[in-house]
């Protein structure tokens, strides 16, 4: 075994985890899932079957990540946040169709915030923020910052998490120096 999992950790035969990864103190991950290199999983985190976690994700404690979500390369989320995956939930009336299992996508590098709730069936875009707190019930641009209930863009984040200001239709990272251009007004790329 390459990686390491605290003895009070699960990880059922067949689950696919990385070298280097580190899972932590009552955590269960379900046959079929598949974790990249260096991971990290706090405390209390379940990762079911069908779910694929990229290369340096970390999950801080009492995370659920159910069937559909893909967390890639990099991603971070933070405690306690809340992946759905079942369009109309109701006890009384199983679901076994599969159009109401939406597929939920977290794109490389971005960040989902302590206690936010991500909708399922929404795309996260490349370096996205998404503030504590928050609840996504639509796409959110390569990026964003987001907050509020529903989620509303506020502006927009460097790589490195900073927020960017721009003038007219650039923007340079005061922390990093990173640079960006507002291709349209609500798509921003990197341009150096």
């Amino acid at each position: 075994m390459d990686y390491f999992k605290h003895e009070s950790a699960y990880v059922d035969e067949g689950a696919k985890v990385g070298k280097g990864t580190r899972i932590w103190h009552f955590c269960h991950v379900m046959a079929g899932a598949e974790i990249g290199e260096g991971c990290t999983l706090g405390q209390n985190v379940f990762v079911a079957k069908g779910v694929r976690i990229g290369n340096g994700v970390k999950i801080q404690n009492n995370v659920s990540v159910y069937e559909g979500v893909t967390l890639e390369d990099g991603v971070f989320v933070g405690p306690s946040a809340v992946f759905t995956n079942v369009r109309t939930p109701r006890a009384s009336f199983p679901r076994n169709r599969p159009e109401d299992f939406l597929p939920t996508v977290v794109k490389r590098g971005a960040t989902i915030g302590a206690n936010a709730t991500i909708v399922c069936g929404v795309t996260i875009g490349e370096w996205a923020f998404v503030a504590a707190g928050t609840v996504v019930t639509k796409d959110v641009p390569p990026y964003a910052l987001v907050a509020g209930v529903p989620a509303r863009r506020l502006g927009w984040v460097c790589e490195c998490g900073e927020r960017l200001v721009f003038a007219g239709e650039e923007a340079t990272c005061g922390a990093c120096g990173r640079r960006y251009r507002q291709a349209t007004p609500e798509r921003v790329e990197r341009v150096g």
